[in-house]
């Protein structure tokens, strides 16, 4: 059962995946498994702290760069101590035409694993990516989030799981829970 947190946010995802060929895509996913539900060409994931995305963009056994199609952070940025350099890493990894994908918390609880740093809304989270070299018009994203998700952010255990009769979708702007954007590289 997903959490509550997390249910729109998925559901416009699947909708912006659904738009793109993923089948001829390199994924790359960072710390996270959300891209195991797509049905990319090639898929891997790159976790920390064998990789760290902050330190430089992601190198092969023989010291080349890797380049992806696309990469995926799920619920990763929050945790990171300098979300901007690892944001021109993930732009560095983009072939030409390439997507990232990122969703970040705005209004959850401190989870330290190990650290939790930042939060954004949808506006912020489009200014990293425009800062880190995307460009503007290059960029979709949304938040989502209402009162009645962030009370039951407060409830034990963490996060709410998704309870379809009793939990309210409806989205309050003024009341972001979590962010996401997909930005393309467009340029070479």
């Amino acid at each position: 059962m997903p959490s509550i947190n997390r249910v729109v946010m998925q559901k416009t995802t699947r909708q912006w995946m659904a738009e793109l060929d993923l089948s001829s895509m390199d994924a790359a996913e960072i710390s996270g498994k959300h891209g195991r539900r797509y049905d990319f060409g090639t898929y891997k994931t790159f976790k920390y702290p064998k990789h760290d995305i902050c330190a430089g963009p992601f190198m092969t056994n023989r010291g080349a760069m890797r380049t992806f199609d696309i990469i995926l952070a799920n619920q990763v940025w929050e945790h990171l101590d300098r979300p901007y350099a690892a944001t021109c890493n993930v732009l560095e990894m983009l072939r030409p035409g390439g997507y990232f994908w990122i969703a970040v918390p705005f209004f959850i609880p401190y989870h330290a694993a190990p650290v939790d740093c930042s939060r954004w809304s949808a506006r912020g989270l489009k200014n990293l990516l425009i800062e880190a070299g995307f460009a503007e018009d290059a960029i979709r994203a949304e938040q989502w989030g209402n009162r009645h998700a962030a009370q039951r952010n407060f409830e034990q255990p963490w996060p709410p799981a998704y309870d379809a009769e009793t939990d309210d979708l409806d989205n309050d702007p003024e009341f972001p829970i979590c962010a996401w954007a997909l930005a393309q590289k467009t340029f070479d």
